[in-house]
């Protein structure tokens, strides 16, 4: 247990040395925890499946790592820790839609949660770092056969199983409209085949906080979009930017901390590569529950950093707005997505009933009437008057989980826990 432990430390050492750090994959990393105990656990929360990344860069050393990591993890059972993870029930649907994917896939996720939104049937989504494919599959039968879902990881391995299994999920669903990838998420253009305005929605769980080139990520996400897309990914976030001490830790970057972004620097972030109105789709608080891991933050003089586990969703609409500005509208919800015929949440803070006049600023607005989203809806007014700021825009931290706004997790109806 500890030699892998041991093996892992002196390859980032050297790797370090050399100033050497890229995405590897999300799912890489598992395997350096492959063999530790529970109490070397470096940070816990409540699910007993995770996703590990390693940050390199040059292609001899990515090779090298992700045969070793690739190799050494064999299956779901050989990870000892729960870092980054958090428990959250499956709706129905998820759950009916992954009792359908091939046992050697499922062996094989390592992931934190299932992240896509509403309304994707006959949708073209992207999963990056999809690793063995258990999310691509379950977006295989939530787009249907007239849908198409794209995978990209960095692991051969983990694609391998992915690619093993297609006729398998093709002969289940009655159609295979599934393709994978072998690529660095920061290096989307390499992927001939992704071209701009070509993807209706992208997903992620985990994976772009723990990339550290991650304006070249969202960018190209926005070049990928079609007008009206959206990124729809969980992701770590911290209340203040991360000490360089943590950051060059590599122990912490193993437990999905050290890459946190400071929420600010993330809102800021996807307005710079245009994603104008960035939205809070739900968080909770990740708890630090093994004392090794908070005497290190304690001792570089760090106790009252916090981490949060949150998911966004980023529309590709040039027409919004970089704050919420009020033109006198509302929308009325019909209550014809499937499943959610009483209401529907846009995000953390705009829950529609079905039939009631809801007021919207007019970024709410343009992200139902110009996206896939507007058949559910009737809209009241236009453009002519603008009567200032909406009331409640601000610009305090977003995260109801927080201890300033009550401590109160939006996820899964409370409580603590780890990433996504």
């Amino acid at each position: 247990m500890r030699n892998s432990i041991l093996a892992l430390a002196t390859l980032l050492s050297q790797l370090t040395a050399t100033n050497s750090f890229t995405l590897l994959s999300k799912h890489t990393m598992a395997a350096a925890t492959s063999s530790t105990s529970s109490s070397e656990l470096h940070s816990t929360v409540d699910k007993a499946e995770t996703e590990q990344p390693l940050f390199l860069d040059k292609t001899s050393t990515q090779q090298a790592v992700t045969s070793y990591y690739g190799e050494t993890l064999q299956q779901s059972s050989d990870l000892k820790t729960n870092a980054c993870c958090t428990a959250v029930k499956p709706a129905p649907l998820i759950a009916q839609a992954i009792s359908n994917i091939h046992p050697d896939v499922i062996s094989k996720y390592y992931g934190c949660g299932f992240c896509i939104p509403d309304e994707v049937e006959g949708k073209t989504i992207l999963d990056l770092g999809c690793g063995a494919g258990r999310d691509v599959y379950i977006a295989s039968q939530l787009v249907g056969e007239n849908g198409r879902v794209i995978g990209v990881d960095m692991t051969e391995e983990q694609l391998k199983v992915a690619r093993d299994t297609q006729q398998y999920h093709a002969d289940k669903f009655g159609f295979d409209n599934v393709e994978f990838h072998t690529g660095l998420i920061e290096k989307l253009d390499d992927i001939e085949s992704l071209v701009d305005g070509s993807v209706d929605i992208i997903i992620s769980n985990c994976v772009i906080n723990l990339c550290q080139d991650k304006e070249a990520v969202l960018r190209s996400c926005h070049r990928l979009l079609r007008p009206g897309g959206e990124l729809y990914f969980s992701d770590v976030y911290a209340n203040r930017r991360m000490p360089q001490e943590l950051k060059d830790d590599e122990v912490l970057w193993g437990e999905c901390l050290s890459g946190a972004l400071y929420w600010n620097d993330f809102q800021n972030l996807s307005k710079r590569c245009g994603f104008k109105d960035p939205r809070l789709v739900e968080d909770a608080p990740i708890t630090i529950e093994n004392k090794e891991v908070q005497d290190k933050i304690n001792e570089f003089g760090h106790s009252k950093l916090e981490f949060y586990s949150a998911t966004y969703r980023l529309f590709q609409l040039d027409c919004l707005e970089p704050h919420c500005e009020d033109y006198g509208q509302a929308v009325v919800y019909k209550g014809t997505i499937p499943r959610f015929e009483s209401g529907w949440a846009l995000d953390d803070h705009h829950y529609m009933e079905k039939g009631r006049v809801f007021p919207v600023c007019g970024n709410t607005y343009n992200m139902l009437k110009e996206t896939r989203f507007a058949k559910h809806f009737e809209f009241i007014g236009n453009w002519d008057t603008h009567y200032g700021i909406f009331d409640g825009c601000g610009t305090s931290m977003p995260f109801k989980s927080s201890p300033e706004n009550g401590g109160v997790s939006t996820k899964g109806g409370g409580g603590g826990g780890g990433c996504c």
